[in-house]
């Protein structure tokens, strides 16, 4: 998959890094070190993904991020030199996939990206194929909230939920588990494959962005519940 991925850092040793590694796994890569030109290429080129650096000269990576969730659905890793849950947070809230403190290997900067490729690969041969008469299969109907993992299509009430691969790949794992409490370890080395570590907050931030857009009342949803101590299930 010859992907096409966005690559902005200010430090111009890392970015030329990043692109060194990508290019030679056969990425194509846009390369900016400042917020600006990447948003100008963000409106101009059709993306598969983009790695942004948090701190740049002109406008910020939440920013940059903000506006691609406007209009796109392709996975975002962001590149963080602080390790600070807020900006970790901030990111993760704002619709990023993913999140890699600097310094960093680049290897795993490669393999992130890999990871969130393939996910949103999966999600988008699911729309393509939409209209297949085939795509009743592996649908589940909770309550009014329909999920489909063959058209990756998410309604509830009748209202299409509008959600990142990485959103519904979490839905559809609790659905498909419906009744049993799933721990924060388990929904996250399921869905990202990667060993979970103590205090991540990547699943909580996730669980958190998703019943914002059911409209879940925190304290009391309908769907997603929190067991606390276990985990969250949906009953």
């Amino acid at each position: 998959m010859n992907a096409k991925i966005l690559v902005v850092d200010d430090e111009k040793e890392i970015a030329d890094l990043i692109e060194v590694y990508l290019k030679n796994d056969g990425y194509t890569v846009y390369k900016f070190y400042n917020g600006t030109d990447a948003l100008n290429c963000i409106g101009e080129t059709e993306l598969d993904l983009a790695i942004l650096d948090i701190m740049l000269p002109d406008i910020d990576g939440f920013h940059i991020c903000q506006k691609i969730r406007e209009k796109f659905f392709y996975p975002v890793i962001m590149l963080t030199a602080k390790v600070e849950d807020s900006d970790k947070i901030m990111g993760l809230t704002l619709g990023a996939d993913d999140y890699i403190t600097k310094p960093f290997n680049p290897l795993e900067v490669l393999a992130r990206v890999k990871t969130q490729l393939r996910r949103y690969t999966r999600y988008n041969v699911g729309r393509e194929r939409a209209g297949d008469s085939e795509s009743e299969l592996n649908e589940m109907d909770i309550r009014g909230l329909h999920i489909s993992k063959d058209n990756h299509k998410c309604l509830l009430n009748g209202t299409v939920l509008t959600l990142t691969p990485t959103e519904f790949d979490i839905l559809w794992y609790l659905c498909s588990r419906r009744g049993s409490v799933v721990s924060s370890e388990e929904l996250f080395e399921s869905v990202w494959g990667e060993k979970y570590l103590d205090n991540n907050n990547t699943v909580m931030t996730h669980i958190a962005r998703l019943r914002e857009k059911m409209s879940e009342p925190a304290r009391r949803p309908k769907y997603i519940k929190t067991i606390w101590g276990v985990g969250y299930t949906i009953e």
